[in-house]
């Protein structure tokens, strides 16, 4: 599936990717309409339903992820609330392997995140992903969301790296579809981002349900 002879630079998604995606769906879902409506009250069904459907209209764009957008627009306190249920941030179980691998490899490894800096460092907090990737960038540097084909054009204008022989792993299809676009020759995605939701099937990428289905990384010969 993938052949480490082709691939120089390694570029990994965290939320669904390297770190199981329940604690974000958990956190949107469930913990925030409940902690919503215990500061501002009102009607459970109404305030769930008026919360999902603000959130889903901004899909795809950078406020979709950004924590000082929605602490604005619905008065609370976003960080504060996702510190409340930081004890369900966990990697995925094959991710300290493939870091190790990484690590030991000859590829180099980025952290590429739409994740806001309030996310981001409270998932830093409570994993040793920062113990394991040296470079770490959020699309909130750049200001444009990954799934802009655009996004891939600045972060190689930042951060020199060849399109053809780099890998990006994510769980988002949009997201994948940009980095295609922009020219990223390899890409993997997640056959299960969510621990606590079904496996997917019949996905448009090359997918795995674990990284231990792409070890060992094999040195290049040339």
């Amino acid at each position: 599936m993938i052949d480490w002879q082709d691939i120089d630079t390694v570029l990994l998604d965290m939320d669904g990717t390297l770190l199981d995606l329940h604690y974000d769906n958990f956190f949107w879902t469930q913990h925030l309409p409940r902690r919503y409506l215990d500061i501002h009250g009102g009607d459970p069904d109404l305030v769930t339903e008026h919360l999902m459907s603000r959130i889903v209209a901004e899909k795809g764009s950078l406020n979709w992820y950004c924590l000082d957008y929605w602490s604005e627009q619905l008065k609370v306190d976003i960080v504060a609330l996702k510190r409340e249920v930081a004890h369900l941030i966990a990697p995925h179980p094959s991710t300290k392997d493939f870091l190790n691998a990484l690590n030991a490899s000859h590829c180099e490894t980025w952290l590429v995140t739409n994740a806001h800096h309030g996310s981001l460092n409270l998932k830093l907090e409570h994993t040793d992903l920062g113990q394991h990737i040296p470079k770490i960038i959020s699309s909130h540097e750049i200001g444009i969301p990954k799934e802009d084909p655009e996004f891939w054009r600045q972060l190689q204008q930042h951060w020199h790296f060849d399109p053809d022989r780099s890998l990006l792993v994510d769980d988002t299809a949009s997201v994948l579809d940009a980095a295609a676009i922009f020219g990223i020759r390899h890409l993997l995605t997640l056959r299960q981002p969510d621990s606590k939701q079904a496996i997917r099937e019949a996905l448009s990428y090359p997918a795995v349900l674990s990284f231990d289905e792409i070890l060992p990384i094999t040195p290049p010969t040339r």
